[in-house]
């Protein structure tokens, strides 16, 4: 702003239209048009986390808002800067993750007509069919309006991904300082609560009530909308036994009797009546069908979603909840009574039975010290670092170490898990973990495969440089999957999934300043982990595992056509 004539340029009007909004953190990466606005941000009290890759600072973005329930706002440069961001605003759109990417970009007038602009692009064009919305401001009046309709976008019905593009020349725009300022908007209720109807919340608990095998499955969604203690009353009044999708670990503590997750199979083919809480039956459920979910004929659905149109898409739904999940679980709390039977008891033992079993092969199975270490050994000491830090971030990626970390690492508490999420994506890793470290302040232990590391590896120089309390523990088996496949034809080159034998990812954040740490024990891992959240200080453990531990595709080996097939 400048004092003397009394006017305020669009730099000043988007910082404090986002300000208004509560919003006081932004990812990015500097670059033209944005570099002067980050600086301006900064010294306006903003924090300002800048990244070596707008893949990243989009993660990063979108794992905030899923935390905080707050737009995370992610800058990009133009052109080639906002294509890199656009992975990520796809992928929080089919999160649900809000989000907002804001990308300078080329005049309109030369972009229009094709006229060979600097980093010429039709951004928004391209941002639209990737995101919920998608919005452009050309003069520096409508800025608060564009962030007033980018917020209300992102958090209202099913949370998601927007796109707000802003030509350079906007920035430098002026006009009077306290039109401007009347000119902003504070969004009011940008996701107001939607009250399922008396009908649907009575259909629902009357399926539930004659069910003889009920079961309630947990999605992230569930865990978004912060319902914790309604959802853990649910379960604990009705007795029905809960499962939990991976990031839905933890809203109750994955010890608790009531949790299927040892008994999964069984639970899912077995059940009679199935009640989906922020889950949606895509293909992590197995599309509601097949052998998964055993006999279809003896199965009914309950659905709880905020969006009507996700109701049968994949199988019948007998009794659709539309709503929030915090609106409904509430009704359906105050429907159920005091006289309600609790699910029975024939039910619950029969899934204890078959927990109890597993959990005992598990236990023998982490109880074994082979050397070199293989998936099971090195997650059974992590798991003890978790338990013993239930309030610690944990972000996890790969295709074996997603796998293996999803049901052997125990979650206690909710939110406290992110991994790849419904698009399964790899390269998650190091922006979410930023994120957690700054919006919550905890302590973040990212559970990484050495391949999926590799996609975003590059910013433990972030983590560095803002004394991230965040330890990288990279499972090192030497390749994509594991490291011992072949050249087919015999060549000089390795094969196509093969990489650097015995690479040392901890000289990686040594560089940078950080504690790096080479283990090839789960001593040794133990120690490490433990130091790290002591200390807070950033660390990479490379955890050396048996080359040969791993599967082709990890658990969704059926949908690599080649393997597939070769098992037929």
């Amino acid at each position: 702003m400048t004092t003397e004539s009394q006017t305020i340029d669009g730099f000043h009007l988007l910082i404090d239209a986002l300000k208004l909004n509560n919003i006081d953190t932004l990812f990015g990466l500097p670059g033209i048009p944005i570099t002067d606005l980050t600086r301006m941000a900064q010294a306006e009290g903003m924090r300002v986390i800048s990244f070596r890759h707008e893949q990243h600072a989009g993660n990063a973005a979108a794992a905030a808002g899923y935390l905080t329930q707050k737009p995370g706002i992610c800058l990009t440069v133009s052109a080639p800067g906002f294509l890199n961001g656009l992975t990520a605003l796809a992928n929080a759109t089919v999160n649900c993750f809000p989000m907002i990417l804001i990308s300078g970009s080329s005049e309109r007038e030369i972009v229009d007509l094709q006229q060979g602009d600097y980093e010429e692009m039709d951004q928004l064009a391209i941002a639209k069919p990737l995101c919920k919305a998608a919005y452009r401001v050309l003069h520096a009046e409508d800025i608060g309006v564009g962030i007033a309709r980018c917020i209300r976008a992102a958090l209202s019905g099913r949370p998601g991904g927007v796109y707000l593009d802003l030509p350079a020349k906007l920035f430098a725009q002026t006009m009077d300082a306290a039109a401007g300022k009347a000119s902003l908007i504070k969004v009011v209720d940008p996701a107001p609560r939607q009250i399922p109807a008396s009908d649907s919340v009575d259909r629902a608990l009357a399926l539930l009530k004659g069910a003889r095998r009920p079961l309630i499955l947990l999605g992230k969604g569930a865990a978004y909308a912060q319902a914790d203690a309604d959802i853990r009353a649910l379960v604990e009044k009705t007795g029905i036994p809960y499962l939990p999708m991976s990031m839905a670990k933890g809203l109750l503590p994955d010890t608790h009797p009531l949790s299927a997750s040892a008994a999964r199979s069984y639970v899912l083919a077995q059940a009679d009546v199935v009640m989906l809480i922020g889950a949606r039956l895509n293909w992590l459920l197995s599309h509601g069908k097949g052998k998964t979910w055993g006999a279809p004929a003896a199965k009914q659905f309950i659905q709880i979603d905020i969006a009507p149109t996700e109701i049968d898409s994949n199988v019948a739904i007998a009794a659709p909840l539309i709503g929030d999940i915090g609106s409904c679980v509430a009704a359906l709390l105050t429907g159920i009574g005091p006289n309600w039977a609790k699910a029975p008891a024939d039910w619950i033992g029969a899934i204890t039975e078959r927990k109890d079993k597993n959990l005992s092969k598990m236990a023998e199975t982490l109880a074994k010290n082979p050397s070199p270490m293989n998936f099971h050994s090195a997650l059974g000491a992590i798991r003890e670092v978790v338990k013993a830090n239930p309030s610690a971030m944990l972000v996890n990626e790969g295709a074996n170490t997603l796998d293996f970390t999803r049901s052997i690492v125990d979650m206690y508490e909710p939110r406290k898990r992110l991994d790849v999420g419904t698009w399964g994506i790899m390269g998650i890793g190091m922006g979410y973990a930023v994120a957690a470290a700054v919006v919550t302040g905890k302590p973040v232990i990212a559970i990484e495969g050495d391949s999926a590391f590799g996609f975003s590896g590059m910013e433990v120089e972030t983590i560095c440089r803002y004394n991230l309390p965040v330890c990288v523990v990279v499972f090192n088996n030497n390749g994509v999957y594991r490291g011992t496949d072949v050249n087919g034809s015999g060549g000089a080159d390795v094969a196509p999934t093969v990489f650097v034998k015995g690479a040392r990812y901890d000289k990686m954040m040594e560089a940078f300043g950080g504690v790096g740490v080479h283990a090839t024990t789960p001593a040794e891992l133990s120690v490490a982990l433990n130091e790290a959240l002591r200390s807070g200080k950033p660390t990479l453990i490379n955890a050396v595992i048996d080359e040969t531990a791993g599967t082709e595709s990890g658990r969704i080996t059926m949908l690599n056509p080649q393997t597939a097939a070769n098992k037929k």
